[in-house]
């Protein structure tokens, strides 16, 4: 039956393999996530490509870094393609899934530019993610109040790379994050609900199989987020340093929303015990612990310095 199906097709662009492509493509995005919670913690350590100082602190040494967090097995890890090889070297079938980082802006340095923001994808990227084994790409979607031409440039990335995306059955994850100047002039990330629904729902719009944004506030109407991306997993990132205690009751209530996923970088890579740390978002992520239980699994020294 299958065999007559493809003969009446005669080669021509078919249902069968738009299917096809769709099913390979979901293949790939099911390493990310766990088999029983059906979510992902992802520990983003692709800092450093944004050229801002902060953000290179607890990473320096990237093949350490790397080694110590696949000892607390995340589901996946947020890699450069430079740094990729850290994780991908690593004997054995367990590790960390890859999401490769597909783009760099100089949007986080550590002095906005006044006069051009830029975002520009790798030449040839999805290629290079199947070289490098990833499981899905990332690519930035970044609305930035002041600077239009931002919005304008991530998505020319994203429809050069989406078609090439199906065609290699390479799940892309969009970063929609719309940002604003705060009451001391300094850029921050806008939570306004109205804001980040929308541009998530843009990301959906223009293909996304995965998105990464930012929380609402308040966090308890984050399920309008998920709504409007119609179906696609909606993973939150974490932002700045925040105590135990604040990070793992913000996690509970994303989850009680009912978020695909964390993709959370300094409050793991950051902190004096990430793998305690990573081990306690799986709690309350993977197994329903609530925060104040899943403090636990943090070593208790270091619990009481944060």
């Amino acid at each position: 039956m299958l065999r007559d199906k493809i003969s009446q097709l005669n080669g021509a662009p078919s249902e069968l393999l738009k299917t096809s492509e769709v099913i390979l493509m979901h293949y790939r995005l099911n390493r990310l996530f766990h088999p029983d919670s059906k979510r992902t913690l992802i520990v983003a350590i692709d800092h450093a490509l944004f050229n801002n100082a902060a953000f290179l602190d607890g990473i320096e040494n990237m093949d350490k870094v790397v080694k110590t967090l696949a000892e607390a097995n995340p589901d996946a890890m947020l890699l450069s393609p430079g740094e990729a090889p850290h994780l991908q070297k690593l004997p054995g079938r367990t590790k960390p899934a890859l999401m490769l980082r597909a783009d760099t802006a100089n949007f986080y340095n550590d002095v906005l530019p006044s006069s051009r923001l830029f975002c520009e994808a790798y030449e040839d990227a999805v290629e290079l993610a199947v070289r490098l084994d990833a499981a899905c790409i990332l690519l930035n979607l970044l609305q930035v109040d002041e600077f239009p031409e931002m919005l304008e440039q991530c998505v020319r990335n994203i429809l050069r790379l989406k078609n090439i995306c199906d065609r290699y059955g390479m799940p892309m994850g969009i970063e929609p994050l719309s940002f604003r100047r705060n009451n001391k002039g300094d850029m921050e990330g806008d939570l306004t609900p109205a804001r980040v629904v929308t541009l998530a729902r843009m990301a959906a719009e223009l293909g996304a199989d995965l998105i990464k944004t930012d929380p609402t506030d308040p966090e308890e109407v984050f399920d309008k987020v998920i709504e409007a991306a119609s179906g696609i997993p909606v993973c939150v990132r974490g932002g700045g340093r925040a105590s135990n205690q604040a990070i793992l009751e913000h996690t509970e209530k994303l989850v009680a929303e009912g978020v695909a996923g964390l993709i959370y970088g300094r409050n793991i890579i950051q902190h004096e015990d990430p793998i305690g740390m990573t081990k306690a978002l799986q709690a309350v992520l993977h197994h329903g612990e609530s925060s104040k239980s899943a403090l636990k699994h943090i070593r208790e020294g270091v619990a009481a310095k944060r």
